[in-house]
């Protein structure tokens, strides 16, 4: 039962907001009364801040224990990484969806939440970039910039993949890791630079050829 509401709660939240889903629509969506209700959550604030943890808080740890594995390259913690978020936002779109969509509803307890895990998938990102670039792996890109631009690949594909699409997850993160690592990489004839918008540019020259890509498919 606490299973069937978690899941019928998202879908009400993703469908008509979070400030627009009262505690009673949740009631009526599995069948129970509101009294009911409280017996298993004690409130809708408590299902958005267990949706949060399991959208942001488990992808955040997993995030940082990739990044701190230094026997691994920072190539290869990238590629581990993105292909890790690219996985997570096409297994729960929807409730990647919703939280963009909720922000500015979200209560201040779990806001924070949301906030700080957000921050940590940040840090865990620059830091391999960082890592990268200093040992000459990476080509001397600004970290926080490539970082959000990484993040801008990976979190696009809670928008347009699908589970059953004609799309296969698997391929999928493998083709945005090798993507990722491909945009950062210090190859033999490619320019350096270190300013931002160098790093920008290379980034959406890679979203360009996702996008040509999937129009082939």
């Amino acid at each position: 039962m606490q299973h069937e509401i978690f899941e019928q709660a998202t879908r009400l939240f993703a469908e008509r907001g979070f400030a627009g889903t009262s505690f009673q629509d949740i009631a009526d969506a599995v069948g129970l009364t509101r009294p009911a209700l409280y017996h298993y959550v004690k409130s809708k604030d408590d299902l958005l801040a267990k949706l949060v943890a399991e959208v942001t808080v488990v992808a955040a740890t997993d995030i940082a224990e990739v990044a701190q594995r230094t026997e691994l390259s920072a190539t290869e913690r990238i590629r581990d990484i993105v292909r890790l978020m690219v996985r997570h936002q096409g297994e729960q779109g929807e409730r990647f969806r919703l939280l963009l969509r909720s922000e500015a509803d979200l209560p201040d307890s779990v806001a924070g939440s949301y906030a700080e895990n957000r921050r940590a998938v940040l840090r865990s990102l620059t830091e391999v970039i960082e890592q990268g670039v200093a040992h000459g792996e990476f080509r001397p890109v600004t970290p926080t910039v490539a970082a959000f631009g990484t993040l801008g690949i990976v979190n696009w594909v809670a928008w347009w993949y699908h589970p059953g699409s004609q799309f296969d997850l698997d391929a999928i993160c493998a083709e945005l890791a090798e993507q990722a690592v491909h945009s950062l990489a210090a190859e033999q004839g490619r320019p350096a630079s270190a300013t931002p918008l160098d790093a920008v540019h290379s980034i959406r020259r890679e979203i360009d050829r996702l996008e040509g890509l999937l129009k082939e498919a």
